[in-house]
């Protein structure tokens, strides 16, 4: 099977990424972006964000999982600390998040070094959950080989009994990762493939270096 792409073409031209319209800190240009993508309605789920780890086999790997919250410290997302990704991120905790919003025609590339959340802060967002969502974090050993669906299915089953008018506690192999930012690149289509790139690099004394790279 042979499929050539090379025709697939788009103009880029909706906006413009200037050093004159950016702030200091790159985490008020990720929220202003963000908001703007939210209100703009273009996207189901603005925060879908790519998270990339150095596997335990010595390859990277990617996968799409869901910000939670950002604060001045950083970017929060929650997952299984057993799964193939949370041991990943205990082995080498350094990791890349990036975004793409292509109604908007922008990406921000994000390289960070992550830690887990504090239980308080896990439990809270636990309890906030769905029952079945809770439940769901409960019986799925994550990147484990299982045998079949309806393996998961009958535990789950079983859970429900179990749990059915109590409180479902948060297992301890679950919970957040805080991902503090080292460098943040923006990333703004232009036509002619001139798009812009402006990246935010964390100095020692904890200001931010900003730089235009070439497209």
């Amino acid at each position: 099977m042979h499929e050539d792409l090379g025709n697939y073409r788009k103009v880029y031209d909706k906006e413009q990424l200037l050093e004159s319209n950016v702030p200091e800190n790159p985490l008020e240009l990720f929220r202003k972006w963000f908001y703007e993508i939210e209100h703009s309605g273009s996207t189901d789920e603005p925060n879908a964000m790519t998270v990339a780890t150095k596997g335990l086999d010595g390859f990277p790997k990617s996968r799409v999982v869901l910000l939670k919250r950002f604060t001045a410290e950083g970017f929060v997302f929650y997952t299984n600390y057993e799964s193939e990704k949370g041991k990943a991120i205990a082995a080498d905790p350094r990791l890349c998040l990036s975004f793409f919003w292509p109604h908007m025609e922008r990406q921000i590339i994000i390289k960070g070094i992550a830690e887990k959340l504090a239980e308080n802060l896990s439990d809270g967002y636990f309890e906030s959950r769905p029952e079945g969502s809770k439940l769901g974090a409960i019986v799925s050993p994550q990147s484990e080989v299982i045998s079949s669906r309806e393996t998961l299915e009958e535990e789950l089953r079983s859970l429900e009994e179990k749990y059915h008018g109590r409180e479902i506690p948060r297992p301890p192999y679950w919970g957040g990762f805080l991902v503090r930012p080292q460098s943040m690149e923006f990333w703004q289509g232009r036509p002619n493939r001139l798009h812009d790139r402006i990246r935010y690099e964390l100095k020692e004394d904890y200001n931010w270096k900003r730089e235009r790279l070439a497209p």
